[in-house]
């Protein structure tokens, strides 16, 4: 099977790679641009093209998001000219009011922003005009590299001293752009091989909880990681912002639909992060390396 990513500096396209590379049954090609063409997946001829989301089109200008849809729409014309199939990874905070109760796949986004109400109108579009589609919601993705990453954003800022503000009245489930990247080969594994499943699926990790929470949590995993090393590091503070004076704005994706079809299971956030750390303390490791043999 052979796919083809956007964006080739996005945090999930990195993901996507690192998956593929420790796998004999799947090839990738990544574009660098946003958008294909017809001619390029002629030339190509991927068995499916990935688009990876806006992690936070909420704090995004209009044009930013307008250029997205425009390029997502453009993507669907070249996929409908070659009939490729086309997954649309798209953010959680398309439910911008959120739910009181796990958000269903059904339920399509009906936001006020007029940027998010662009996106579900590109959503609409694909859903009315091309059967062979993978609409994948998403919860805030968190990785240590590539943009929309988050992760390493918070522990750069935490490293440096810095004071790292995050929501305390919103709640989400926070998702691996590993996780998401291996869920996304095994489900257009399963549709390569005749599964015919196609339509909007949520991906999210599991235990639903606030920006805040998770990013202290991630402070207090870092703290420890360091501690653990030997290292005295004075880590910044986290801040709790509260935009929602009343109750909680709770975005929980149900992805009961992905694990009934594909039997794809969310993963664990804690411990998604935990092994980023590890791998983080690695790459730590091997920069104080280099440093050091440099000075030599």
């Amino acid at each position: 099977m052979k796919l083809l990513i956007l964006d080739a500096g996005h945090c999930l396209s990195l993901a996507l790679a690192r998956e593929v590379n420790r796998r004999t049954d799947t090839e990738l090609v990544i574009e660098q641009g946003v958008t294909i063409t017809a001619a390029q997946l002629q030339a190509i001829a991927p068995d499916a093209v990935i688009i990876p989301p806006l992690a936070q089109p909420l704090d995004m200008t209009p044009a930013s998001v307008g250029e997205h849809a425009d390029a997502v729409e453009r993507c669907l014309d070249a996929c409908l000219a070659q009939e490729v199939p086309l997954v649309w990874c798209v953010s959680d905070q398309l439910y911008e009011d959120g739910f009181d109760e796990p958000i269903d796949e059904h339920v399509v986004p009906t936001p006020r922003d007029e940027c998010l109400r662009r996106l579900v109108a590109t959503g609409d579009r694909i859903r009315a005009e091309y059967h062979r589609h993978l609409i994948v919601r998403l919860g805030p993705l968190f990785a240590l590299e590539g943009s929309h990453a988050w992760l390493n954003e918070i522990i750069d800022s935490l490293i440096e001293g810095q004071s790292v503000r995050a929501a305390e009245d919103v709640v989400c489930c926070p998702t691996s752009t590993d996780a998401v990247a291996m869920a996304l080969v095994g489900m257009l594994q399963q549709q390569a091989s005749g599964a015919n499943a196609w339509g909007a699926y949520h991906l999210a990790g599991t235990e639903p909880v606030s920006a805040f929470t998770f990013t202290s949590m991630v402070r207090t995993q870092l703290a420890t990681h360091l501690e653990g090393r030997g290292e005295q590091v004075e880590l910044g503070e986290v801040t709790a912002l509260n935009h929602h004076h009343d109750a909680k704005l709770r975005r929980v994706l149900n992805c009961r639909r992905v694990l009934d079809v594909f039997g794809v299971h969310q993963k664990p956030w804690r411990l998604e992060v935990g092994r980023m750390l590890d791998a983080w303390c690695l790459m730590r490791d091997d920069q104080q390396d280099a440093s050091t043999g440099e000075s030599v």
